[in-house]
């Protein structure tokens, strides 16, 4: 590879003392590049090693700007059509008849580096969930609720079918069109071993066989695919991760010792950052650090993470802890654990881990992430993390309805601006450092999406008389934040009045709720829900997800739904609390607040132990959209209180404007007198 400036290049480096040729710096740019944030961030110089002048970091900015422009990112047409049927050829050259493509990585994680959107490369469909199959004569895609519309915009229904991910499922579709003595192929790395197991049975039943293929014939067939992403990794200072990674492992080996495991093999890489007290940046508004880590019984643990993310001093920094070893020697560390017991989390750990654990000779206990349970039960600290994040996140909520108000009144303000204004006002604390997710701003008829994302083509300006839904959330050093409010342009109708106040009530019931140890979330759901139900109304989301202290803001095992979790809620467990109502083609509302699961005092003559929360998120609830007449003294008591708590929280902190108009957003609510 020769680049222009090669030798002027490579002479700052080695007058700086980086000890990299100008290859390796290209290969190190291609991964920042990929990675989340990558082309814009400067912290990545760090990963360059040396004492960098400003001349060299000046020349590498603009080497990386001229690789996203140039390389990486070069635009060379979309050909649906070619691109399926060189997939077909490779396959038939292969001696297989299908591939599955699911949207997913090694991980199973919500978000996924660039170089795995290969269902995207393939269909053109860009959703968050679906998967897709080729056969050849025949191909299907498959989305969910969520992006029904968006597969129709998106993918040629010439060449695929369109199918609903869960009513009509990838197995029923392959039982319906694979053939007795046909191979259908899979990447095992991509797919759970309770999927592949899933995907083996449908073509059982016909007389076919799944074939695990190797490499994954996208990546053969993608000339401009992505990296894999490299972003730094950092330390999660004992200041926010309140226990030292020598404790978390020493637990979490007791828990191996219960279990009768000798090792385990953690895939999910939030649970990699948590053990480990580590945070990076290769995938979108998660701070994770993509990599394996195997932890044995004595507490030690092998990481299998490419070098190129850490820095001199990370690397001391966590050399007591873990042994850093190379991504491709997670096969031979693998190899070596036969005739021992190995647990593998049934969640995220693909089949490829199975296949080669199995050809060790290891005995697989397969079932939940040793590390999913600790994780969720945050420490003090981290629940005083929290409940600062959360608290100068409430302040920028507050300035932002306050500019809101004015700034919407004229009809002026899309969602985009919406959305990038609230932005800004986050980006102001120095401990934010990213999105926690892609902020959904619905207005009108696109808050009834629950899931909606923005984009140039469905961007509306929010109009006097219609309900304006955002749904927000920060990641921030010393926690995780996640809230959304409901507001109206103007003045709303009874009905958006009556629908608003219905959800409130059942997010103040929730809030309110106690509850013996060994409840679980599924056990409370109907609380946020039963006023909804008076009404012969509902809606299809869960009601609350765990979030996770600086990791992601969807994090189990616990949650708050209709369907069945055996997972009891537990002291320290952070969840949301977030029903909502949806009439399709007007509007869409929804309440969301943190909460945190507490010990409290039971009531006179409890006879067990039990358990409440604690509201971490703190901003006003429009006060507009409610009807007081439709809720009971009680529950008119704890918005009054909530209110009450907002204003005392920021009265101080705020210019005069603002606390006007704070204390108009939290003044008391009343019923009508009789």
């Amino acid at each position: 590879m020769t680049l222009p400036g090669d030798t002027q290049l490579a002479a700052m480096l080695e007058r700086d003392g980086v000890n990299k040729d100008v290859t390796a710096i290209v290969d190190l740019i291609d991964g920042v590049i990929a990675s989340a944030n990558g082309d814009t961030r400067t912290d990545w110089l760090d990963l360059v090693g040396g004492k960098l002048g400003d001349d060299l970091k000046s020349a590498l900015l603009a080497l990386r700007d001229e690789r996203k422009s140039e390389f990486l990112y070069a635009k060379d047409g979309y050909d649906a059509a070619g691109r399926v049927d060189a997939l077909r050829k490779y396959l038939a050259a292969k001696g297989v008849d299908g591939f599955v493509v699911p949207r997913s990585d090694e991980h199973q994680g919500e978000y996924v580096p660039a170089c795995a959107e290969r269902l995207a490369w393939l269909t053109g469909f860009t959703g968050s969930a679906g998967a897709a199959v080729v056969l050849a004569d025949k191909a299907a895609v498959f989305v969910d609720g969520r992006y029904t519309i968006q597969v129709r915009q998106q993918v040629n229904r010439d060449i695929y079918e369109y199918r609903h991910l869960v009513d009509e499922p990838v197995v029923g579709w392959i039982h319906d069109n694979l053939k007795s003595g046909q191979k259908l192929a899979y990447d095992p790395h991509l797919h759970t071993v309770q999927q592949a197991e899933h995907l083996r049975g449908a073509c059982k039943d016909v007389g076919a066989e799944l074939v695990a293929i190797g490499p994954n014939p996208i990546d053969v067939l993608w000339h401009k695919q992505p990296a894999m992403p490299i972003a730094p990794v950092r330390p999660h200072l004992l200041e926010h991760a309140g226990k030292s990674n020598a404790e978390k492992r020493k637990q979490i080996a007791e828990m191996l010792e219960k279990l009768e495991c000798d090792s385990a093999v953690i895939s999910a890489p939030d649970s990699i950052a948590w053990l480990l007290n580590i945070r990076g940046g290769d995938v979108p508004h998660i701070p994770l650090p993509l990599g394996y880590a195997i932890i044995h019984g004595d507490a030690s643990v092998d990481l299998f993470m490419d070098e190129r993310k850490f820095a001199a001093e990370t690397v001391k920094w966590l050399e007591n802890d873990a042994t850093l070893r190379q991504p491709g020697e997670l096969e031979e560390a693998l190899g070596a654990l036969g005739n021992q017991s190995v647990r593998l989390d049934e969640a995220t750990a693909s089949d490829w881990l199975r296949m080669k654990l199995a050809d060790a000779g290891a005995t697989m206990r397969i079932g939940r992430d040793p590390v999913a349970l600790p994780k969720a039960c945050k420490n003090e600290v981290e629940l005083e993390g929290s409940r600062k994040a959360h608290k100068r996140d409430g302040e920028k909520i507050i300035r932002y309805f306050a500019w809101l108000d004015e700034a919407a009144a004229d009809g002026s303000i899309d969602e985009r601006m919406a959305a990038d204004k609230l932005l800004a006002l986050r980006a102001e604390d120095p401990l934010f450092r990213d999105t926690s997710f892609e902020t959904i701003p619905g207005s009108g008829p696109n808050g009834a999406l629950c899931h909606y994302r923005n984009t140039p083509e469905t961007n509306r300006k929010l109009s006097p008389g219609e309900i304006f839904l955002i749904d927000s959330g920060g990641q921030y050093l010393d926690g995780t934040t996640d809230i959304t409010r409901t507001t109206v342009i103007g003045q709303p109708t009874q009905e958006h009045r009556d629908r608003f106040t219905r959800v409130l009530k059942g997010h103040i019931a929730l809030a309110r709720a106690i509850f013996p140890v060994g409840t679980t979330g599924q056990q409370l759901d109907t609380l946020a829900r039963a006023p909804l139900w008076e009404a012969g109304l509902d809606f299809d989301h869960g009601t609350g997800h765990g979030v996770g202290s600086y990791l992601g803001v969807h994090e189990g095992p616990q949650r708050i739904s209709k369907a069945p979790n055996k997972i009891a809620l537990k002291p320290g467990m952070i969840l949301s609390n977030e029903p909502g109502f949806y009439k399709e083609g007007e509007y869409g509302i929804r309440i969301e607040n943190l909460i945190a699961v507490i010990e409290i005092d039971g009531p006179v003559g409890a006879d067990r132990p039990m358990l409440g929360f604690e509201t971490l998120t703190f901003s006003p609830i429009e006060r507009k959209l409610i009807d007081p007449e439709l809720m009971t003294k009680d529950e008119l008591q704890w918005l009054n209180d909530y209110h009450a708590q907002v204003y005392a929280m920021y009265a101080d902190d705020l210019d005069e404007d603002l606390l006007e108009w704070l204390q108009k957003a939290t003044a008391p609510i009343k019923k009508r007198a009789a």
